[in-house]
């Protein structure tokens, strides 16, 4: 029975979407504020108290017998990136409502649980991920979210009031100070090192954090038949040495768990008989060691100077997120392990590559992470997959988690 209300969440949630392919379900679109009502709609019914903050964080709780203790809380996101798959984020929102309908009927813990369901933890739609939980942590970039626009227009601020949050009280969300006994996220894991490893669980050890970089090249745009091959500065000639330096200097650093991405470029003027002028190049960095990537970056601003001295071309860096990696709790790493062990799962330590609200959570309180399988490593894809089986093992291991936590 708790499989099947856990596949019937999972079913009901994919069907808040648009289009025909994969899921997209943007930030404080209709279709996540449908995701959320359902959500609602399941809390209200396990009895849970309701409040949503004012970057619309919905929080729901049950209390404990200790009304002086701090919560423990589980939570993730239902927002998703275009075309995406149906259990990136939501997998920690059902999963975390299922293990705590299983403690619920089993009594009452000491601590209060709580589930949070965090806003915008996608920078598919306004360019800034994890906002919710930035702004939980008391770290949002108000300045910087007051000019964030998505594709159509529509600003960040402006999409908040017209889903009914405050945008105003944003800086009020932040729950900085306040006795929080610990977090947990489980979310797939989108890698294939469990599904290698042929493993059930992954207890997470480490966030590795983005830099993100919008890097500009300019040349000197021109006809392709008649300017002369050795006198040209063409943009897109840079920018595709770039896009080398970026793969040869993250492989340099891989072995300290850095990688490098360069996921799109941007020519102008973008026609076929005319030398590329400009180039727009997006750059992610990251890695769960900070001085790796650090050093990283500098080797990459040194190979960019030699290629576009080289080139006769000029380039500008523009850094538009630099996060920390994150280390998460030995304490509640040791809450999941202790789970495994009890429930004879074989699992491994790990660190996580993608961001998660987790690594804002962990400024708060003691933090950590579950995953689990997914298929051949796939996410943010319409062929992300997690079998049922390891979706349920998933389930199981939280439920002790969070019950040890809370008791």
């Amino acid at each position: 029975m708790d499989r099947d209300w856990v596949l019937h969440a999972l079913e009901t949630i994919s069907g808040y979407t648009r289009g025909d392919t994969g899921i997209t379900r943007l930030a404080l679109s209709e279709e996540e504020l449908q995701a959320r009502s359902y959500v609602i709609s399941v809390m209200e019914k396990m009895g849970m108290k309701i409040r949503v903050d004012g970057i619309g964080n919905i929080i729901g709780r049950l209390s404990g017998t200790d009304p002086a203790a701090a919560p423990v809380i589980v939570g993730s996101h239902l927002d998703s990136v275009p075309e995406g798959g149906r259990y990136d984020g939501v997998l920690g929102i059902v999963a975390g409502l299922a293990a705590i309908r299983r403690i619920q009927s089993e009594g009452t813990t000491r601590h209060p649980l709580e589930l949070i369901v965090f806003t915008a933890e996608e920078s598919s739609r306004f360019g800034f991920a994890t906002m919710g939980s930035k702004a939980m942590a008391g770290v949002a970039d108000i300045r910087a979210w007051s000019k964030a626009k998505d594709s159509q227009g529509t600003g960040f601020m402006e999409a908040l009031a017209t889903a009914g949050f405050q945008p105003d009280q944003i800086e009020a969300a932040s729950r900085v100070g306040e006795p929080i006994h610990s977090f947990i996220e489980i979310h797939i894991e989108q890698g294939p090192v469990l599904e290698d490893a042929g493993l059930a669980i992954g207890v997470v050890e480490a966030i590795a954090a983005p830099t993100r970089l919008k890097i500009k090249v300019e040349g000197t745009p021109g006809h392709s038949g008649t300017t002369p091959m050795d006198s040209r500065e063409d943009a897109l000639v840079t920018a595709a040495q770039i896009v080398m330096a970026v793969r040869e200097v993250a492989l340099e650093r891989y072995g300290e768990g850095t990688v490098g991405t360069v996921g799109n470029i941007k020519v102008y003027p973008g026609v076929m008989n005319v030398i590329p002028g400009l180039a727009e190049l997006w750059v992610d960095i990251r890695g769960v060691n900070h001085d790796s990537v650090i050093e990283t970056m500098q080797e990459l601003k040194d190979e960019i100077s030699i290629i576009a001295e080289s080139e006769g071309t000029t380039v500008s860096i523009e850094v538009l997120t630099s996060d920390k990696p994150v280390r998460l709790h030995p304490k509640v790493a040791d809450a999941v392990e202790n789970a495994c062990k009890d429930l004879k799962i074989p699992f491994r330590r790990m660190n996580s590559g993608a961001g998660h609200d987790a690594m804002h959570m962990a400024s708060l309180c003691p933090t950590g992470m579950i995953f689990i399988p997914c298929a051949r490593g796939i996410s943010h894809n319409p062929e992300e997959y997690a079998s049922p089986d390891d979706i349920m093992t998933g389930v199981d291991v939280l439920t002790r988690t969070m019950r040890e936590l809370a008791e």
